[in-house]
């Protein structure tokens, strides 16, 4: 199994439908990017409270992670991705279970959802996947803008990335309008520190405008996967066009 840490010259199909329905094609073991469930849990039930609010996972896959978190309470967990390989697979795995609902679709263009359907959206992945293609700034911004339409209004983006801050906060800033906290946690494969982490999962992290206070207090390239906590805030609408409240 491939593992998604940076881009290079083999990644740059990560956008397009047909790598992954040729990949899902040879692969009907499920994977998670990044990080399972139960690490992310905490994070999940702080930021994503009421069991019963419509939540989206883009980018699915045939990730274990909407399983479970419909095994941990979550009542309306709806799974999109480009691939419809993956996805008729996945429909036909969880047809019993009503709580999980699968659609073919690009998250760059979510037209099938109305505006301020969703109370939470959840991406282990994907925007990372689209700044490894083509047009890749276009393509994360077009994601973005669209992640932002189908949020209600207060509702959270739960982005999931190996992007630190200063990668990928001007990014967040050129897009849409967020209040945006910052959390890390330890990568799957350092079990080992697992039980002394860089920093507590559930505390955010002091964020500055452009992100360097995140060096100051993890020290330089910190292996963890970073995870902004992106809350739609359309009062920010009185202020410039693109602005983002980092806290």
């Amino acid at each position: 199994m491939m593992t998604m840490g940076t881009c290079s010259s083999s990644t740059q199909a990560y956008g397009e439908a047909w790598y992954w329905d040729t990949r899902y094609s040879n692969e009907s073991s499920s994977f998670d990017w990044y990080q399972k469930y139960p690490s992310l849990a905490p994070l999940i039930h702080l930021y994503i409270p009421h069991r019963h609010h419509p939540v989206l996972v883009v980018g699915c896959g045939n990730s274990a992670f909407s399983q479970d978190m419909v095994d941990d309470g979550y009542e309306d967990v709806v799974n999109i991705d480009i691939s419809s390989v993956v996805i008729d697979a996945m429909r036909n795995k969880h047809s019993t279970r009503p709580q999980l609902k699968y659609m073919t679709m690009d998250v760059r263009d979510m037209s099938a959802f109305q505006t301020g359907s969703f109370d939470a959206i959840v991406d282990k992945g994907t925007l990372d996947s689209l700044l490894c293609g083509n047009n890749s700034r276009q393509n994360a911004v077009k994601m973005l803008e669209e992640v932002w339409r189908v949020l209600k209004d207060k509702g959270v983006y739960i982005l999931i990335t190996y992007g630190a801050p200063i990668y990928r906060l001007n990014l967040l800033k050129d897009s849409c309008l967020w209040t945006i906290k910052l959390h890390v946690i330890e990568k799957l494969e350092l079990e080992e520190s697992a039980e002394h982490p860089k920093w507590k999962l559930t505390d955010p992290v002091p964020l500055d405008g452009d992100g360097s206070s995140v060096e100051t207090v993890l020290g330089k390239n910190p292996d963890v996967h970073y995870v902004y906590i992106c809350t739609k805030d359309e009062s920010l609408k009185a202020g410039p066009k693109h602005e983002v409240k980092v806290e």
